[in-house]
């Protein structure tokens, strides 16, 4: 049996630097503040329906409470990710021209903007599935699926309307789950599968979970405290409020940094090569990355 290690490489970084996989709000124009509905929640202090301004838009695209979100209701937008789809829409597909410009290009780029940002997740997902040794038998395919999504995002504003989204995200899901599946088999002892499964407040502390199937599952305010997830599949899965505290995430599967973001971990929880500790966290240094 392999030692289960950290899979995440310098290559699946610098492929992800190559794509443009990584928010750049600098060259965005505040997509994700215009775009998005927002719902009154624990996550956010107001309703905002898509298309609409978030009253907190500045005239020049940036937030007025940005250093003050958690604080001030707005958490929800502390953890989202749009995995760099606001500047490719921004500066690529439109041509740095705003939606302030021109009411008819608003309304184009609203409707690219969420299809692009499911497109740049996909990517993020397969240059995670090609960065596992184990996965070697579907890299050829990974990557096929990896040029073709690339391509779809250099396209014009007219690509996306006709874009079957759903179908897409099926047959790269099949892959993802054949490297998952892969990836797992190396883990020692018996893989769980918790895939879905509605795990809200569940007591799991200092739980092996390595190699287990945790898809979409419902973690909810979770205690994870010390427990073991290493080559875990997180794809999808909530983590608000899940205590990470002295967890060990290295080589966790498919795990984004807006699924750290929004959980409780400290200075002693394990992180892979690639994540940033979270401010809130109250790491003495919240850039501090175990190896």
């Amino acid at each position: 049996m392999r030692r289960v290690t950290s899979v995440r490489t310098t290559a699946a970084d610098d492929e992800r630097a190559r794509l443009g996989l990584r928010a750049d709000c600098a060259n965005c124009f505040a997509l994700c503040c215009v775009a998005l509905n927002f719902t009154k929640s624990a996550d956010f202090a107001l309703d905002k329906p898509a298309g609409l301004p978030c009253v907190n838009l500045r005239d020049d695209d940036r937030c007025g409470m940005h250093t003050h979100l958690r604080e001030r209701g707005f958490s929800g937008c502390t953890v989202f990710d749009c995995f760099g789809a606001g500047q490719k829409v921004s500066q690529v597909t439109f041509h740095a021209v705003s939606w302030r410009q021109d009411p008819d290009i608003a309304r184009q780029q609203l409707t690219v903007f969420p299809v692009m940002r499911q497109l740049h997740e996909l990517l993020w997902y397969l240059t995670d599935a090609l960065a596992l040794p184990a996965a070697k038998p579907v890299h050829a395919e990974l990557r096929r699926a990896l040029a073709q999504i690339d391509q779809l995002t250099r396209r014009d504003a007219q690509t996306f309307s006709g874009l079957d989204v759903t179908a897409l995200r099926g047959r790269i899901n099949v892959l993802l789950t054949r490297a998952s599946e892969l990836a797992r088999a190396e883990a020692p002892g018996r893989n769980r599968n918790h895939r879905g499964a509605d795990l809200i407040g569940a007591r799991l502390a200092g739980a092996d979970l390595r190699g287990a199937n945790l898809r979409g599952a419902l973690l909810i305010a979770a205690d994870l405290s010390g427990a073991d997830l290493r080559l875990a599949d997180v794809i999808g899965a909530d983590l608000r409020d899940a205590a990470l505290r002295g967890a060990d995430l290295r080589g966790c599967l498919f795990l984004t940094q807006a699924q750290l973001d929004s959980a409780k971990g400290d200075a002693e929880t394990k992180l892979g090569a690639g994540f940033t500790r979270p401010a809130h966290w109250r790491s003495p240094d919240a850039s501090f990355n175990h190896g």
